[in-house]
């Protein structure tokens, strides 16, 4: 009976978004139609590459330099480590190398406890699942310091400003890196976090958006707001703010980038539930004033548009300069042409 049920779910019913389910099955038939969570946990990391190149890169880093500078007799051929003369060692030698092994690795345990895996505990920092989608989706599953996939490289989600010196675990505090730049990040970052984390509650006396009445705040999050334009340009026309007081956009941080696209996208939603003629948007910011930026504080447009609601739609935000919004299709290889000589 057991066995036509498994049989028909395997072949027929399992729905599969990673390889866990068959692996857990696998992992309690081996067992003798018992397994324990720890097992079947065990027997995932035997499938993870990036946990196995996790560990890889820690072999090369930590012990495998480690041992091969100080034991004449640990030879290292490209990624294999070997001992010298392995062959005329006896069983008995072995053995008890392994035994004095072993018993180095219980008394460090016992010595030391879970404080040697704190680095991957929940309590320096563990990420929830649902919090690593969102992160890894908002990122597209690429590194966002160098950009590789992680098709080719394990990516990591982050906190961009530690725990340790005060980081949330608000979504916009997090990034997605691969395990390469994460590394470095930890290693050779000179940022002061502190100095950044302080500077989020930089306000200004005068300025508009760093006054603005809670009432007026539609959304919001940890360091960024959405309001409606005071003077719009089409129904629903609305402003991301960061809360800081910062110029314009390239005075963003990545966590006031990462927070303000979140409402990018909130509104956007909450505006095509409202209204269903809303077709498309413009998105947009004016840096300087020679852009037409009139307040001083960053800010970010979110205008919808309808179908009709100019006569020829065309160019979209290249009508900030009026006679370049309209323009006739070329071929690629003048397109091309052009392009090479744009900064000459």
């Amino acid at each position: 009976m057991s066995f036509q049920i498994l049989k028909n779910y395997i072949l027929k019913k399992m729905k599969m978004q990673h390889i866990y389910q068959p692996v857990m099955l696998k992992s309690i038939i081996e067992n003798n139609g018992k397994a324990s969570s720890k097992l079947i946990a065990k027997n995932f990391l035997s499938y993870d590459p990036w946990a196995l190149k996790y560990y890889e890169d820690i072999v090369k880093i930590m012990p495998g330099k480690v041992l091969a500078k100080n034991l004449d007799v640990i030879v290292k051929d490209k990624n294999k480590y070997s001992i010298k003369n392995f062959s005329k060692l006896s069983n008995i030698e072995r053995e008890e190398i392994k035994n004095l092994c072993d018993k180095k690795i219980r008394d460090h345990i016992n010595s030391r406890g879970n404080k040697i895996w704190e680095h991957r505990s929940k309590a320096s920092g563990y990420i929830s699942g649902s919090i690593r989608w969102q992160v890894l989706e908002r990122a597209k599953s690429r590194c966002e310091a160098c950009g590789i996939s992680n098709n080719d490289k394990a990516i990591e989600v982050d906190h961009i400003i530690p725990k340790s010196l005060g980081g949330k675990d608000d979504l916009s505090n997090f990034q997605a890196l691969c395990y390469s730049c994460n590394s470095m990040k930890k290693n050779k970052s000179k940022t002061n976090f502190k100095t950044i984390k302080n500077s989020y509650n930089k306000r200004e006396k005068n300025c508009l958006f760093c006054n603005i009445k809670q009432k007026d705040k539609y959304i919001e999050n940890e360091l960024a707001y959405a309001t409606f334009d005071s003077y719009p340009v089409s129904k629903y026309h609305c402003l991301i703010i960061p809360k800081r007081h910062v110029k314009d956009y390239f005075g963003l941080y990545q966590a006031e980038i990462n927070a303000c696209n979140s409402l990018i996208s909130e509104m956007r939603k909450l505006i095509l539930n409202k209204d269903n003629e809303v077709l498309g948007f413009n998105i947009g910011m004016n840096a300087g004033k020679i852009a037409g930026q009139t307040i001083m504080h960053c800010h970010i447009h979110l205008i919808p548009r309808r179908k009709g609601d100019v006569k020829k739609p065309q160019g979209g935000v290249r009508g900030v300069i009026p006679n370049k919004q309209h323009y006739i299709r070329k071929s690629r290889v003048v397109i091309k042409d052009k392009l090479t000589n744009t900064f000459d």
